[in-house]
């Protein structure tokens, strides 16, 4: 749903804009409603992988990218 909200559909179009620039759009519409959780969650299963599995380097990597596309 709150992909959905930012015009993001399908998987195909959340791997084509990636899951920091679907974040930072859904964080945009919904700043109270989108934890850091949906960050990894969107990363880690573009790789089939559970959010639990996003290493520490990978979440500060994550974030930096956030950082840098908000600015």
């Amino acid at each position: 749903m709150m992909l959905a909200e930012v015009g993001i559909h399908t998987v195909g179009e959340l791997r084509a804009i990636g899951a920091v620039k679907a974040y930072v759009r859904v964080k945009a519409v919904r700043s109270r409603g989108a934890s850091v959780n949906l960050l990894w969650s969107m990363a880690a299963g573009l790789d089939g992988r559970g959010w639990q599995e996003v290493s520490a380097e990978e979440k500060e990597s994550l974030l930096a990218e956030v950082r840098r596309l908000r600015r």
